[in-house]
């Protein structure tokens, strides 16, 4: 029952782009800190990487428990595993970099489940007519369905 329950909640968010950006973080901000000896020789170099690590941990935490931002999450974790490379050894000699592009874009692409189509049963279908001029000139569009929300 609780291995059902995971893969539910698993299957309802953007997981593994989340798990890479936390990944990405994690790389980026572990770099800097090294032994108190090698980071006052490296000053306040050090401070954008914990600050870009943290950040994509969050990024990565908020696409798993608010799925609805995962468009802006994603496209801000690409923009900082991207500003890491420069700013950061190389955004965690390029793990971090590769990982925090990876898992922004998989937040981006991600997509809820929809709702599944009933199953058309032979007798629940309405009669089809012959011309198309018999059709209602008041038949409502098609709704089209998007999880967040927009209207045409």
């Amino acid at each position: 029952m609780l291995l059902t329950r995971w893969r539910r909640w698993r299957r309802g968010r953007p997981f593994w782009g989340g798990l890479f950006a936390v990944l990405a973080g994690a790389e980026i901000c572990a770099l800097p800190l090294a032994p108190l000896k090698i980071m006052l020789q490296q000053g306040v170099a050090g401070i954008p990487s914990v600050l870009m690590g943290i950040v994509m941990i969050v990024l990565g935490i908020t696409a798993w428990f608010s799925p609805a931002q995962r468009s802006l999450a994603g496209v801000l974790t690409t923009l900082i595993a991207t500003a890491a490379l420069v700013l950061s050894n190389l955004g965690g000699f390029l793990i971090g970099t590769l990982l925090g592009i990876l898992g922004g874009g998989l937040m981006f692409a991600w997509q809820p489940y929809g709702a599944q189509p009933a199953a058309a049963s032979p007798t629940a279908e309405p009669p089809v007519s012959a011309s198309p001029a018999a059709a209602s000139p008041t038949s409502a569009p098609p709704q089209n369905h998007d999880p967040q929300g927009a209207t045409p």
